[in-house]
């Protein structure tokens, strides 16, 4: 067991990488009645063309990380769920464009519960009757997406920035696509994503970490896991440019869902740079589009924007991209003003008191999230898995300069970067 102490924020994380290759980090919180544990997989559902070194390439059929997620939770024996529940435990799971994350909450009977979250993972058992019912579920599912006007925006925005990364594709995939899905390849994806050497397991809240190494330890000696080589995940070439200037989905919606977002020419980062490149565009749009920024104000006042108007910036090794937007009277005129004000902004930069202002608020949030456990534990994974830290953070964020955003606004704002999407009503 090693340990890093993060002396500015009063945290000692502990971790142990186990014989097979399994990653094991215990952040402590001594006095915090709820534990939080997640299980995850470096495995998304980007990842549908790969080669396991030593093996054959294989491109798989979209959906199926999420179909796969699904399916871990029934056991010959019965349901996972039931296993928890009579242990007091809440349990879940999620898949995302680049993990798929197995998760657990108690108060009690935290060592029991790990027990049961690490065994459940890493032990499949799929059945072609199984499979073929799953397909019915999860196509509801996908149906009851294609009826949610909010999620045919955002995904109708990805859709029109890009055409050949799979980032554009549903995580869920479509009807069609886990329509091709059997037994034998979920085993295939099993085989080659839930490997220890590809997964993390993290715990936060009020244990012992020699106590979870020890159990940890053990639980993984008693299993035969081979060693396996690296796993390439290939990607078509993705051009430059926007799939399409504007998509346009038609739905019943009271007012038109408008969201518009860039599509970032630069990609190829990993780690701390990732992870500043990262902080310093959430940072800017704030700065630019953020609630009590004079910009939000006058939007609001001329009744082009309501509550719903908000931003987002996705980045990962493959892709970047913003969205931003909500509901609107009058999709094209909102667009315009924002185009008028942002041009405005690049030409004087932001004020110096408005960038301390925001900065600050982006570390009193960051530091709010470190006093939740539950927060922790969602956050922590998906920096693992991209290289960077989450307790180094703070850090980052005191060194970014208002140089550096006026310089990610300039970079960023590229009309010709730049996508629509819209819900409209028929």
């Amino acid at each position: 067991m090693q340990s890093i102490a993060y002396d500015h924020l009063q945290e000692t994380l502990y971790f142990e990488v186990m014989d097979n290759g399994l990653h094991v980090y215990v952040l402590p919180k001594p006095g915090f009645q709820k534990t939080f544990a997640t299980f995850a997989t470096k495995y998304g559902s980007i990842d549908n063309h790969f080669k396991v070194e030593g093996e054959e390439e294989i491109k798989v059929p979209d959906g199926i990380a999420h179909f796969l997620e699904h399916k871990m939770f029934e056991k010959e024996d019965g349901d996972v769920f039931t296993k928890f529940s009579s242990h007091g435990a809440s349990a879940n799971a999620f898949t995302s464009f680049e993990q798929t994350v197995y998760l657990f909450s108690a108060t009690e009977h935290i060592y029991d519960n790990l027990e049961t979250l690490i065994d459940f993972v890493q032990a499949p058992y799929f059945t072609d009757q199984s499979v073929d019912k799953e397909k019915g579920i999860i196509g509801q599912e996908i149906n009851m997406y294609q009826d949610n006007p909010d999620w045919r925006s955002y995904f109708g925005l990805i859709e029109a920035l890009y055409s050949k990364h799979p980032v554009h594709i549903d995580i869920a995939g479509t009807v069609e696509s886990i329509s091709t899905i059997t037994k034998e390849t979920l085993y295939t994806c099993y085989n080659a994503f839930y490997h220890p050497s590809n997964m993390l397991l993290f715990v936060v809240g009020g244990v012992e970490p020699q106590k979870v190494f020890d159990l940890v330890r053990k639980n993984q000696s008693d299993k035969d896991y081979k060693p396996q080589g690296n796993i390439e995940r290939i990607f078509e070439q993705e051009p430059a440019g926007v799939a399409q200037e504007r998509r346009e989905a038609r739905l019943a919606v009271s007012l038109p869902k408008f969201l518009f977002g860039f599509k970032e020419k630069k990609t190829g980062l990993t780690g701390p740079e990732l992870l500043r490149h990262d902080l310093e565009s959430k940072l800017m749009l704030d700065l630019l589009l953020g609630s009590s920024t004079q910009l939000y104000q006058k939007l609001y006042d001329e009744e082009l924007i309501s509550d719903s108007f908000g931003h987002e910036y996705n980045s990962s090794h493959g892709y970047a991209f913003s969205a931003i937007g909500g509901d609107t009277k009058d999709p094209d005129r909102l667009l315009s003003r924002i185009r008028e004000e942002i041009e405005a902004v690049k030409a004087s930069g932001f004020a110096e008191e408005h960038f301390e202002r925001a900065r600050k608020k982006k570390i009193g949030g960051y530091l709010r999230m470190l006093n939740s456990p539950e927060n922790i534990a969602h956050e922590f994974t998906r920096h693992r898995f991209r290289g960077s830290d989450l307790f180094e953070v703070l850090p980052v964020y005191e060194s970014i300069t208002l140089e550096d955003v006026n310089r990610r606004l300039r970079e960023h704002t590229d009309w010709g970067q730049m996508a629509v999407s819209l819900v409209v009503s028929p």
